[in-house]
């Protein structure tokens, strides 16, 4: 089974057309859920996230190297240790982890989790990730510029 939601993280949408709101720009995020069963029939939940990013917000992406931004983490190491062992378990820890970065939400990641509920407090996690994404690139495109606020509104 597999369901896509698509949301608009930009001023433009409207309540009425199922799309989320938030600052001015044009990204995407595009959330599709899959459910497929594991060896021995147990299911297993897959939420495949990307962003839809325009060139400018391309070109943000780039020019201040945000790739490697963590936007989502399931756990994160408190002792990441020192030595062979140190590294061993920093290694394990990566592998056993899940984490989304600014550069899987724009090339597309597929994250897997062991229930459904999980799956959902992910998926929020990863849209209040997307608006707080969304502002940091808006914030980004007037670097060097003005920017209006009309503060009536």
């Amino acid at each position: 089974m597999t369901m896509l939601v698509r949301h608009t993280y930009s001023g433009n949408a409207h309540a009425s057309d199922g799309l989320v709101g938030c600052h001015g720009g044009s990204m995407k995020l595009l959330l599709r859920r899959e459910q497929r069963s594991a060896l021995f029939g147990k299911p297993v939940f897959a939420l495949t996230v990307r962003a839809e990013l325009s060139d400018e917000e391309k070109a943000a992406l780039s020019k201040y190297k945000l790739g490697d931004t963590v936007l989502y983490e399931r756990n994160t190491m408190t002792d990441p240790g020192s030595g062979l062992l140190g590294l061993a378990s920093r290694v394990a820890f990566r592998a056993m982890n899940m984490s989304l970065s600014v550069k899987d939400l724009s090339d597309g990641k597929t994250l897997e989790c062991k229930d459904i509920v999980e799956m959902l407090a992910v998926e929020e996690q990863i849209r209040e990730a997307g608006k707080t994404f969304n502002a940091v690139l808006d914030a980004a495109r007037h670097f060097g510029g003005e920017e209006v606020i009309d503060l009536a509104a």
